[in-house]
C-alpha cells in the first residue's frame, strides 16, 4: 500500500520522529507538538508538549534535572465549529544546586499563555477582534467558546487596561472633536451607593487627517459628565504637548465646550459643526410652520392641512425634489399665500444655509455665510431672526469651517454610532470601565500588533 492508514504518531514513543507534522501545522503552535487529540460532550482536546532538551534554573543558571509533567487545561480558538480545549503538558524540572531557592520551577511560554492563565494568548486576541471587527458580544464568544461571560472578560480586561494606558495613543493629534452621549438610563446616584454615575459622557475623538487628505476617526476617552469642565479637566490631564499639537478643535454649539476649547487650547481654530448648523436652520423651518400653522387654522397639523401635508419636504435640500414634489410645494405655499409665505421665506433661508456648505468653492461659501450673518439677524420672521443672532454669536466657529480644509464633527458622530450600536448588541452596560474599554477598542482608541 502507497499511502499511510494512520497518523505517523503511532509508531513507538522511542523514535525520534514520533511527532506529527500534520497535526502539528493544523494546532498551530510553535514550539509545540500534539500527541493525542479526542473529543469529549462536543469539544476538541488537544494534547500537546515541548520536546524534551536541557534547561538550566531561572535564578542559579544550572543545568536542571527533569521532574515530569503536569496537565494545565487551557480554552482555544474554536475549531471546525467547535469548542476547543487545549491540555498542555507542563515540563517540570528541579534544580541540581542545592542551595538554589528556585527548588522546582515550571515551563512558562508567553506566546501559549500566561500564568495561571484560562486562555490561551491567541484565544484573548481572538476574542479582542471578533469584539472590535465581528462587533460580537462577550455572551457570544463565551458561546463559541464554551465557556463563560466572566472568563472571557477577565481575560481580555487586563489587555485592553494595558493598551488604554499606553500615552502613545494620545501623540499626533491634529485635530480634535468632540460630543456628548447617554451610556445608560437608570439611577444617576453615585456608584458608591448602588447607581451608576452621570448619564451623559463626554467623548474625545482624533479627526486627524492622513497623508491622503481622509479622516480616520478614533475614539481617544470618555469622561463622566456633559460640562465644559469634563472636557477642559481631560484637555489639562493630556498635558501641554498634546495641547500644543492641536490645531483645530470640531464641537457642537454647546458653550460648555467652547469655554473649555478657548481656555486650554489657545492655538486651535474652533469650527462649527456642519451638520449641526444646517439642522438649526431645518429645525427654524419646522417651528415657523408650526406656529403660522396654529395662527392659520387654530390646532396643530392634521391630515389634508397644505403646510402638515409638506412637512417632509420643507425639511429636504431644493435640489433633491422632483417636479412632483416642487408641484405639491407651490399648491400648498399658494393655498393661502399672504399666510404661507412666511413659511416660503424661512425655507429659502435654510436652503441659503445649506448652499453655504454645499458650495464646491470654499471661498464663495464663505461669502454666502457672510451675507447670511448680515440678514438673518435683522429677518422679519422670528425664528430666522433667532437663528441669525444665534450664527452671529458664533461667527468665528462657524466661518472657520471655510478655512479649515472643511473641518467638521462628522468623525464624532460616526464614532457615536458605533458606540450606540454595541450598547445595542451588550444589552446595555452596567460597569462604566468596561465600557469604556469596550467602546475605546470598537472605535479605534486601543492599538496592537495583534489588532492589525
Amino acid at each position: 500500500m502507497s499511502e499511510p492508514t494512520s497518523c505517523v504518531r503511532a509508531r513507538p514513543r522511542s523514535q525520534p520522529s514520533c511527532y506529527c507534522s500534520r497535526c502539528d501545522l493544523l494546532v498551530g503552535l510553535e514550539g509545540f507538538h500534539v500527541i493525542d487529540v479526542s473529543e469529549h460532550a462536543g469539544v476538541i482536546r488537544a494534547v500537546i508538549e515541548s520536546p524534551a532538551g536541557p534547561a538550566g534554573c531561572s535564578l542559579c543558571g544550572v543545568v536542571a534535572r527533569s521532574h515530569g509533567r503536569r496537565e494545565v487545561k487551557l480554552i482555544d480558538v474554536p475549531c471546525f465549529g467547535r469548542p476547543v480545549q487545549v491540555v498542555w503538558r507542563k515540563r517540570t524540572w528541579r534544580c541540581a544546586e542545592e542551595h538554589c531557592p528556585a527548588r522546582s520551577f515550571t515551563e512558562q511560554d508567553l506566546n501559549l499563555a500566561g500564568p495561571r492563565a484560562l486562555l490561551t494568548t491567541r484565544a484573548c486576541w481572538w476574542a479582542i477582534r471578533q469584539l472590535r471587527r465581528e462587533h460580537a458580544s462577550v455572551a457570544g464568544l463565551a458561546r463559541q467558546l464554551g465557556t463563560t461571560w466572566r472568563t472571557i472578560w477577565r481575560s481580555i480586561r487586563p489587555l485592553l487596561e494595558v493598551m488604554a494606558a499606553d500615552p502613545a495613543r494620545f501623540e499626533n493629534v491634529a485635530s480634535l472633536g468632540v460630543d456628548e452621549h447617554i451610556w445608560h438610563h437608570v439611577s444617576t446616584k453615585p456608584i458608591g451607593e448602588g447607581g451608576r454615575g452621570p448619564k451623559e459622557l463626554t467623548g474625545m475623538v482624533d479627526l486627524t487627517r492622513d497623508r491622503h487628505g481622509h479622516v480616520r476617526a478614533r475614539l481617544l476617552d470618555l469622561v463622566p459628565g456633559r460640562s465644559g469642565k469634563a472636557y477642559a479637566d481631560w484637555l489639562t490631564e493630556r498635558g501641554e504637548d498634546f495641547r500644543a499639537g492641536v490645531k483645530v478643535a470640531a464641537l457642537d454649539p454647546f458653550q460648555g465646550y467652547k469655554s473649555a476649547i478657548d481656555d486650554n487650547l489657545e492655538d486651535a481654530v474652533a469650527v462649527l459643526d456642519a451638520f449641526h448648523v444646517v439642522k438649526l436652520g431645518t429645525h427654524a423651518v419646522d417651528e415657523c410652520r408650526r406656529r403660522i400653522q396654529q395662527k392659520t387654522l387654530g390646532h396643530r397639523g392634521r391630515k389634508g392641512d397644505p403646510l402638515y401635508g409638506i412637512q417632509n419636504l420643507l425639511r429636504a435640500g431644493a435640489e433633491k425634489l422632483t417636479d412632483k414634489q416642487r408641484e405639491r410645494f407651490d399648491t400648498a405655499i399658494a393655498s393661502n399665500e399672504d399666510a404661507h409665505l412666511a413659511v416660503y421665506v424661512a425655507w429659502s433661508c435654510a436652503q441659503q444655509l445649506r448652499s453655504a456648505y454645499r458650495h464646491p468653492n470654499p471661498a464663495e461659501g464663505r461669502r454666502i455665510a457672510e451675507q447670511i450673518l448680515v440678514a438673518f439677524p435683522t429677518c422679519p420672521i422670528p425664528e430666522i431672526a433667532r437663528l441669525g443672532r444665534t450664527l452671529k454669536r458664533w461667527r468665528d466657529a462657524f466661518l472657520a469651517y471655510f478655512t479649515t480644509d472643511r473641518s467638521n464633527n462628522g468623525g464624532t458622530e460616526a464614532v457615536n454610532g458605533l458606540i450606540e450600536l454595541h450598547r445595542r448588541v451588550a444589552r446595555g452596560f452596567r460597569n462604566r470601565d468596561n465600557y469604556r474599554l469596550r467602546m475605546l477598542l470598537i472605535g479605534g482608541g486601543l492599538s496592537h500588533s495583534h489588532l492589525k
